[in-house]
C-alpha cells in the first residue's frame, strides 16, 4: 500500500544499506525509484567502502560517503546533518532500520521520511511501511523482497527481484593488470572462491576445506581458481594458495582490492564458491552462479528465484541457523561439516552442464540456461 501519494519529489535523498551484501540486494529497489522518478534527483548515502559498487549503473545523480563510527569533517555525523538539512529533501528513503537513519532524516528536516516502523523510530516517520503478518505474527522476507516493499510504498509499480551492477571502463582496465600479473587464462574456464567473513568467524569455512576443495578444481575440471579477498581477508587468501599447492590457484592478496575490480574480475569467472558474505551477491548480481556453504545464517534472507544458486548448509544439526557471530558451542559443525567432497560434486555438475567451448570471452557476461537450484537433494545431504 503506498504511503506516499503526491507529485514526483525534485529531490530525493536515499539511506542505503551498510553491509555489502544487503547494499547488492537494494540494486531491485534503486532501479524501481529511478525507473518511478526518471527525473527527480537522487542521492545515495553509504558507507565510504561501497563507493565503486555502484559504478556505471547510472541510478545516481550523487554518491554521498557516510561513517558513523569516525569523527570526520567530511564523513562524520554532523557532517552528513549539514548536507541533509542544505539539501532540502522533498523525500527521504531509510532501507536501513536504524534509527540513527530516522534521526538524521528528522533532523536534517527532509519532508517525507520513509521506512521501516522499526526499533522504536515510527513517530520519527512521515511514511510507515510495516513487514507482513500471518495469523498474528510477522513473516520473514528475503531482503531483495524486503528492500522492494520501499520502493512499492513511494508508489513504484512492481519491479523485478533481478539483482544487477555494472562495470566501468577503469574496472575492466584493473581486471586487466590483475589478469596479467596472474597469468589467468583468458577462455573463460575460471572459478572464484570467496573466503570473506567480515560478519563473524561463525560464517567462515575451514583455511583447509577451501585449500582442497581449490586444488581438486585446478587438478581435474580444467579451471584456474582465483581466491577473492578483502583487507581482512590477506592471510587466509595466502594460506589456501599455500595449501593448495597447485600453479592454477592464485590470489587476490597482492592485487588492487576495490571492489571495482573485484566486480571485473567476477564478471570474467563462470562460478564462485562463496561463504554466505557480500561477493557472493556480486556474483550473482553478475548473473553468475554461487555455489554458498551456509552455517548460522540459512539461505532465506538472500533467497533470490532470479539467481543461478546452489545453497549448502547441514540440516541435521539443531543449532544450524543460530544467527550468531561466533559459534557459541564452540564445536563450529555447522561449517566444519560441511565437506570438501560435498562441495566439489555441486561444482563439477554445475560445470559439466555448462560446458564452454575454448575461445577468448573475456568480459562477455554468462546467461545461465537453468533455473535456481532449491532442490533438496542440494541442501539435504
Amino acid at each position: 500500500m503506498p504511503v506516499y501519494r503526491k507529485n514526483a519529489p525534485a529531490n530525493i535523498g536515499i539511506f542505503l544499506p551498510t553491509w555489502l551484501g544487503d547494499f547488492v540486494m537494494a540494486t531491485p529497489t534503486l532501479r524501481a525509484i529511478r525507473g518511478h522518478f526518471p527525473t527527480s534527483h537522487l542521492v545515495g548515502i553509504m558507507r565510504p567502502y561501497l563507493k565503486e559498487v555502484l559504478g556505471g549503473t547510472g541510478w545516481l545523480d550523487e554518491q554521498w560517503y557516510f561513517n558513523p563510527h569516525k569523527r570526520s569533517r567530511e564523513t562524520g555525523h554532523f557532517a552528513i546533518l549539514r548536507k541533509i538539512r542544505a539539501a532540502r529533501f522533498d523525500m527521504m528513503i531509510l532501507m536501513p532500520n536504524s534509527p540513527r537513519s530516522a534521526v538524521l532524516a528528522w533532523f536534517g528536516r527532509a519532508a517525507e521520511r520513509i521506512g521501516y516502523a522499526r526499533n522504536l523510530r515510527g513517530p520519527l516517520l512521515t511514511g510507515k511501511v510495516y513487514r507482513p503478518r500471518i495469523d498474528g505474527h510477522t513473516v520473514d522476507l528475503p531482503m531483495v523482497d524486503y528492500y522492494l516493499r520501499l520502493s512499492e510504498a513511494v508508489g513504484c509499480p512492481e519491479e523485478s527481484r533481478r539483482l544487477h551492477l555494472a562495470i566501468t571502463q577503469a574496472d575492466e582496465q584493473s581486471a586487466d593488470q590483475v589478469f596479467h600479473e596472474l597469468d589467468l587464462r583468458r577462455d573463460g574456464r575460471i572459478v572464484t572462491v570467496n573466503c570473506s567473513g567480515a560478519y563473524g568467524s561463525a560464517k567462515l569455512w575451514p583455511v583447509e576445506h577451501f585449500a582442497q576443495l581449490a586444488r581438486r578444481i585446478a587438478g581435474t575440471l580444467d579451471h584456474d581458481v582465483l581466491v577473492m579477498c578483502g583487507p581482512n581477508e590477506l592471510v587466509t587468501a595466502r594460506q589456501i594458495v599455500q595449501l593448495a599447492g597447485h600453479p592454477r590457484v592464485v590470489s587476490m592478496a597482492d592485487q588492487p582490492l576495490g571492489l571495482g575490480t573485484a566486480k571485473a574480475c567476477i564478471r570474467r569467472s563462470r562460478l564462485m564458491v562463496t561463504t554466505d558474505s557480500g561477493p557472493r551477491h556480486m556474483a550473482a548480481a553478475l548473473g553468475r552462479c554461487v555455489v554458498t556453504v551456509y552455517g548460522p545464517v540459512l539461505p532465506l534472507w538472500g533467497r533470490n528465484p532470479t539467481v543461478d544458486a546452489v545453497d549448502l548448509y547441514r540440516n541435521d544439526l539443531e543449532c544450524v541457523g543460530c544467527g550468531r557471530r561466533t559459534c557459541p558451542r564452540g564445536h563450529h559443525q555447522c561449517m566444519r561439516g560441511l565437506s570438501v567432497e560435498r562441495v566439489y560434486r555441486e561444482v563439477a555438475a554445475w560445470i559439466a552442464r555448462h560446458d564452454l567451448p575454448k575461445r577468448d570471452v573475456v568480459g562477455l557476461p554468462y546467461q545461465p540456461s537453468s533455473p535456481a537450484l532449491f532442490s533438496d537433494d542440494v541442501r539435504g545431504q
